[in-house]
């Protein structure tokens, strides 16, 4: 065996190809695995054998330069190719375990959530990266590159060594970081733009397999003008800053609070027929209520920063381009086009409130860029995780928020964005006393969480002011016990008013669906905020 590799290696040039050959064969043949053959079907592609062609020959430069890499720090042309072929299939896995827990194949914006994936384990369902996983990756990753730098012996030229080995660096290298100046950006970018034609994560992974989407994906948030559709979005806004400008603060009236309630992974499973449990603070809202109804979902099962941001924004994901998966990686492309900008360019206080840490999905830095002057996070909260569980109550976080009205100015205009923790997942035996099966403790937290409600609404109520709350779920949860996927990811939402707004009331509307960015302008808009919209 060692004598056939010795004579192989005696042709490093043809070797070296055909290793590379075979890396991309193999990694043509496994990156269908990400996703189930159902989805392949469902998201077939009618294309000319032109783009087909262009399509498929736009994965081997990204094969080689992953190859490259590989062979750069080894010039072990087998081991290059065991490495290449290992890296993609490792994030095929990846692809393929996370769409089977969350619908969705990996995406590049995963990447950046890497960190947080290993410091939050337990909202990422990843407790079991644990010391094993650990233990048997390392041994796998060097344990096999020791073995091949043993017994396969390198093509490195015994001649001028050094200018080799930089020249092979530089190739595998370069690439990479001159993506990063902006006129080449800008090239690759509108090229991967022709290659990707949408943002659909799972038609790009069935076109390109899973890491040359996330590549091409990439360049494309790297690269793209985004100057041009913001000015579009920022002309169109412009009218309703000036009617915010004009109406808000009249003389001899109380200043409105507006309270917009995000809770997490709600669902009212009382769609589905589940009549077991009760709520009735989420009925007296319905009752009470001048807009209600299901609420169209960004995602289904996860991400609460994409409903969080459409909400905030008011844009939908195709306006948001390819900042859709994370806008928060660049909240300051949207600071003057969000509502909290434009309400606290208009004289409102903007108060965000979340009990979670505050480094979590960059909230610490995207929501002063987004127009909070204030955040009140988990470290504001008095929580013990052994104690209390793993999330903030919602009781305990409706105390806060109540105190926070409370001390609020009522001759100024403020909004409290309120997005609640406690109905998250996992919810396994331990999480509420004397229940084990998922879908009933899921059923008991949208029971405290109705509690909870019910507190919020009696004292705002009191409040010497006109008061707003809607109320909506930012997903459907993570409950494979109940369904898997949920035969309809529509959430639920709730505008009421309340305290000096309650000559508002509605009596009797009937369900409307709406979609999440439209929510907060419509909040606006019932609340009379708003010149020409439905009052």
């Amino acid at each position: 065996m060692t004598a056939t590799i010795a004579h192989l290696h005696d042709m490093p040039v043809r070797l070296t190809a055909c290793c590379f050959a075979i890396s991309c064969a193999v990694v043509f043949l496994t990156d269908p695995l990400a996703l189930p053959r159902e989805v392949h079907r469902q998201k077939r592609m009618e294309r000319s054998w032109f783009r087909w062609f262009a399509e498929n020959a736009a994965r081997v430069p990204i094969i080689a330069l992953i190859f490259m890499a590989f062979f750069a720090i080894s010039w072990r042309p087998v081991y290059a190719a065991q490495a290449t072929m290992s890296f993609f299939i490792i994030f095929t896995g990846i692809s393929r375990a996370k769409f089977i827990f969350i619908r969705e194949p990996l995406i590049f914006s995963d990447i950046a959530l890497v960190v947080d994936v290993f410091k939050y384990k337990t909202i990422f369902y990843a407790t079991s990266l644990n010391i094993v996983f650990w233990i048997v990756a390392f041994a796998y990753v060097f344990g096999a590159s020791a073995l091949y730098m043993y017994y396969e012996p390198h093509i490195l030229p015994d001649r001028s060594r050094p200018f080799w080995i930089t020249v092979m660096v530089l190739a595998a290298a370069l690439p990479w970081l001159a993506i990063f100046l902006k006129p080449v950006s800008r090239i690759v970018a509108r090229c991967s733009e022709w290659l990707f034609m949408t943002f659909d994560a799972r038609l790009n992974t069935v076109r390109f397999g899973t890491f040359t989407s996330v590549v091409i994906h990439f360049t494309i948030w790297l690269g793209a003008k985004r100057e041009k559709i913001l000015a579009e979005i920022r002309h169109g806004l412009q009218h309703a800053l000036h009617e915010l400008h004009e109406l808000i603060g009249v003389e001899d009236e109380a200043a409105p609070l507006i309270v917009i309630w995000q809770s997490e992974s709600f669902m009212d499973l009382r769609n589905f027929g589940e009549t077991d449990f009760h709520l009735p603070n989420i009925d007296r809202m319905r009752r009470h209520a001048v807009q209600w109804g299901r609420m169209t979902s960004v995602f289904e099962g996860g991400y609460t920063l994409r409903t969080e941001f459409a909400v905030l924004s008011g844009l939908q994901p195709e306006s948001v381009h390819s900042d859709a998966s994370y806008p928060y990686l660049r909240a300051a492309y949207y600071s003057d086009v969000v509502w909290p900008t434009k309400l606290k360019k208009a004289g409102w206080r903007t108060h965000f409130i979340h009990p979670y840490d505050r480094t979590f999905f960059l909230r610490h830095k995207a929501m002063p860029l987004l127009g909070f002057e204030k955040m009140t996070m988990l470290d504001e909260f008095e929580h013990d995780a052994q104690l209390d569980g793993p999330y903030v109550s919602d009781m305990n976080l409706t105390k806060k928020v109540l105190g926070i009205a409370a001390e609020a100015d009522v001759n100024t205009p403020a909004l409290l964005f309120v997005a609640s923790m406690a109905n998250h997942g996992p919810w396994e035996p331990g999480r509420v006393r004397g229940l084990n099966d998922p879908v009933a403790i899921y059923k008991q937290l949208l029971v405290e969480a109705d509690k909870a409600l019910g507190r919020l609404i009696g004292e705002l109520d009191k409040l010497d002011r006109p008061v707003w709350l809607a109320f909506y779920g930012d997903h459907a949860p993570l409950l494979k016990a109940f369904a898997d996927p949920f035969p309809d990811p529509r959430t639920d939402y709730i505008i009421t008013p309340l305290a000096e707004a309650r000559t508002k009331r509605g009596r009797g509307v009937e369900p409307a669906e709406e979609a999440p960015w439209n929510l907060f302008r419509l909040t606006l808009s019932r609340a009379g905020l708003l010149r020409g919209d439905l009052q």
